[in-house]
């Protein structure tokens, strides 16, 4: 399988390196290991390499998110250090559900996991080089637990999971007393089940994921050994987290922000990385980019002595925003952000891209006649009321499109509408919103 338009590049940069010992440095250097299996034996399997390992990806959305990143580019960092990494999307597991601490999942209907399985295979597909010695694969665990009868199941895989080990998992032990179904309870067998079955089928010796995953992984570990596995190895990353201790990956609303451009823009995307906090973005230009430590130290450096430039903030906005949604729609992003504060031309925007930037502004309708510029400025919020609006407006504070409205009765044409539907207005050099006008 090839590399999707928009793959990373197989420059020099980004290609398979005789440097394999140094991926352990560096993952600990960037916070992204907190339990290993063993990890010297690790370090030394690695640095033997190539290695074959997996990351699984549970299609229970319609999308990735924004916290799969961190296994998404971890598993990246090690396929630039020469590993094949092996791309599970649970097809057979997403109609399950690994079990959380607040309840049974919703079991979704086969179609729709099936769609979202093939949704997270183009998402992923992007991130990886499909080419090479260090050739990705993606595939799917419905493969090979789809044929399994039940006796087969039970008979074959179960008899090797003492079940006193599947209770002390600490998302089993919080649901014991609330209840947890078989179904729940035998997810755990299911993912060891893939570690052997992608062993046996790709040599493939190494699982990582995120924390809450350990005792999955090491299920998968005992597993592979009882069946007479050797050498195979697991590690976790640990949960990211805000300075405030906060979890990562809600937005300022609590909303997940998703890869998928039709449910999280890629403006907001960008916006999400461009507001982080001078006291989370060292730590996630670590974990989300692939700047060297030289290049991190110095815009660390930056942020401590200039934080108003927010340099970290829009060199990792870039990058990942070229990462997930390509280079043009990120050029139309960077495009939009300055053009909505007057430091570029709106009319160069897509009307897709003007419409998620004021929607993150703050977007409302108008149907009909437009009415006045202060209406406009007090019914977008940009002003407390008509006298306040009147006020800003003789001050020479008011822009309509980025040009300065002084009239305090100024009316707008339709013919100032950007792409026949949308205004912006902005208060002072920091405030805008947006209109949008329907018949």
């Amino acid at each position: 399988m090839t590399a999707l338009p928009g793959s990373p590049s197989t420059s020099s940069s980004d290609s398979p390196t005789s440097g394999r010992p140094d991926v352990i440095d560096d993952l600990l250097w960037r916070g992204l290991l907190q339990d290993s299996t063993d990890l010297d034996e690790l370090r030394k399997h690695l640095a033997a390499g190539p290695v074959t390992f997996y990351v699984g990806f549970d299609p229970t959305a319609p999308s990735l998110q924004v916290g799969n990143l961190v296994q998404i580019l971890t598993a990246r960092r090690l396929q630039r250090a020469g590993h094949r990494p092996l791309l599970l999307v649970g097809g057979a597991t997403g109609l399950i559900g690994d079990p959380k601490a607040e309840g049974e999942r919703v079991l979704n209907d086969e179609s729709v996991v099936a769609g979202w399985v093939e949704k997270f295979r183009r998402q992923l597909a992007p991130f990886f080089d499909f080419e090479g010695p260090a050739a990705a694969r993606l595939v799917n665990n419905l493969d090979w637990t789809a044929p399994l009868t039940a006796i087969e199941f039970l008979r074959d895989i179960g008899k090797h999971f003492p079940v006193n080990q599947m209770i002390n998992r600490e998302v089993v032990k919080a649901r014991l007393e609330s209840g947890i179904s078989f179904t729940e309870l035998s997810y755990q067998i299911l993912q060891a089940h893939d570690f052997y079955q992608l062993n046996q089928r790709y040599g493939c010796t190494l699982q990582h994921g995120g924390s809450d995953q350990w005792g999955n992984i090491l299920s998968g570990v005992d597993f592979c050994r009882r069946r007479g596995v050797r050498g195979v190895h697991g590690f976790t990353t640990p949960l990211i987290t805000r300075a405030d201790g906060t979890k990562f990956g809600k937005s300022a609303a609590g909303m997940s922000l998703w890869l998928d451009a039709s449910m999280t823009s890629p403006y907001a995307f960008y916006q999400f990385w461009v507001n982080a906090e001078d006291a989370d973005i060292v730590n996630y230009l670590k974990v989300f980019s692939f700047a060297d430590r030289e290049r991190i130290e110095e815009l660390a450096e930056l942020t401590r002595t200039s934080p108003a430039q927010r340099a970290a903030q829009r060199f990792l906005a870039e990058e990942l925003t070229t990462l997930v949604h390509g280079a043009d729609e990120c050029a139309q992003v960077v495009a939009a952000s300055q053009a909505l504060f007057g430091r570029g031309s709106l009319q160069d925007l897509s009307p897709a891209t003007l419409h998620a930037a004021l929607t993150e502004a703050g977007l409302i309708t108008v149907k009909g006649e437009l009415p006045p510029v202060a209406t406009l400025l007090r019914d977008t919020g940009l002003a407390s009321s008509l006298n306040d609006a009147r006020r800003t407006i003789a001050e020479g504070g008011a822009y309509v499109n980025n040009e300065r409205v002084t009239d305090t009765a100024a009316t707008v044409d339709a013919s100032q509408l950007l792409h026949g539907r949308y205004l912006v207005l902005r208060r002072g050099r920091r405030n805008v919103a947006g209109v949008e006008h329907t018949n």
